[in-house]
């Protein structure tokens, strides 16, 4: 288990970590009702295996003590909720009461493994790869390719960290030009460590920001970003289904 600091629950905003965002503005995470979500009635006491393309996600019942390894030492807290969200965990790795979840905080790629009595248990059909040597993101539903989307991405100065994430959560928009959401993700800047005061730097998906940006993406993507992935408005748009959870690969080859 990766080592996994305090969550900044107490922050009533988070920047993601884009580029040239108009005056920096900041990405509200408590303008939603984040917690109504139904969970199951029971919790669910096995996990059979999934069909390909299909991911188990925990949802965090109550915070829980994060453990190295199934029924070993604790190391730290699981969350119930993330900047006022419900913590949503990809299920990576099963035990007889116990599974092992991707956490959403620093560092980038932390897991722990939880009892199986302190979550929910459902599954989502998304999965997405964005591909850093081609500047595309293909999202998957039912392991069926949907959609390969030009993007912007991370600049060398400032690169989108590859390995293997989740969508943490939607949120609103900040301002014109993020698209008509941001799906925020588990994955960090690992260049920036405190965008604009924030306490953090996210790695959000979201819209071009501008018309400039907007034509450097084109149909073949571009390094524009401080480490988030831009898309066109309309194929952001056609993301709005993904749930939390949904597991986001960053790779550096196609």
């Amino acid at each position: 288990m990766r080592r996994y600091p305090g969550v900044f629950l107490l922050l009533l905003a988070v920047m993601i970590a884009g580029t040239s965002c108009g005056a920096r503005s900041r990405v509200s995470l408590r303008q939603s009702s984040p917690t109504t979500e139904a969970a199951p009635a029971t919790t669910t006491t096995t996990i059979p295996a999934n069909p390909p393309g299909v991911t188990t996600v925990a949802a965090v019942i109550a915070s829980t003590a994060g453990h190295v390894s199934p029924g070993g030492p604790a190391d730290g807290v699981v969350p119930s909720s993330w900047y006022g969200y419900r913590s949503i965990l990809p299920v990576i790795k099963r035990r007889p009461g116990w599974v092992e979840v991707r956490l959403a905080q620093r560092p980038n790629q932390s897991t722990a493994w939880v009892p199986l009595a302190d979550v929910h248990l459902s599954t989502t059909p998304w999965s997405l790869v964005l591909s850093l040597s081609t500047a595309h993101l293909q999202v998957y539903e039912d392991n069926r390719l949907l959609y390969d989307f030009p993007a912007g991405i991370g600049s060398p100065s400032d690169p989108t960290p590859t390995g293997h994430y989740f969508i943490a959560m939607t949120v609103p928009p900040p301002g014109p030009g993020y698209g008509a959401f941001v799906l925020a993700t588990s994955a960090h800047s690992d260049a920036i460590a405190d965008w604009d005061g924030s306490g953090d730097a996210l790695i959000g998906i979201h819209g071009p920001i501008d018309a400039y940006a907007n034509t450097l993406i084109g149909t073949t993507g571009a390094r524009i970003s401080h480490g988030c992935v831009r898309l066109h408005d309309r194929d952001l748009s056609l993301l709005a289904a993904v749930l939390p959870g949904s597991p986001l690969d960053i790779v550096s080859t196609n």
